[in-house]
């Protein structure tokens, strides 16, 4: 980590709302539980493909119950704007 402080000290430039969102990881690992329940239970794939439409239809499954917005979402947003100014378009009307 010595080598490499440059790198991770960025991460501290952040505030506290945009660093939680970058290392908290619950959404992902719950998406993946979830995608896992679904797989386990097939001894084998066709195909590809088979295992892809499955995981898409469980994608649209579990998208339904992401409903609930992130903690200060609002802030996060107009912070992250303006440290990336440019490359993150905001309708705000």
């Amino acid at each position: 980590w010595n080598s490499n402080w440059e790198r991770l000290s960025a991460y501290f430039a952040y505030t506290k709302s945009i660093r939680k969102m970058i290392y908290t990881t619950n959404a992902v690992e719950g998406y993946h539980r979830q995608v896992r329940k679904v797989t386990k239970t097939k001894g084998a794939f066709t195909s590809d493909m088979a295992l892809l439409k499955l995981v898409y239809l469980a994608t649209r499954r579990i998208e339904k119950k992401w409903s609930s917005p992130l903690h200060n979402w609002g802030l996060t947003v107009q912070q992250l704007a303006i440290k990336f100014e440019g490359r993150l378009k905001l309708d705000i009307n």
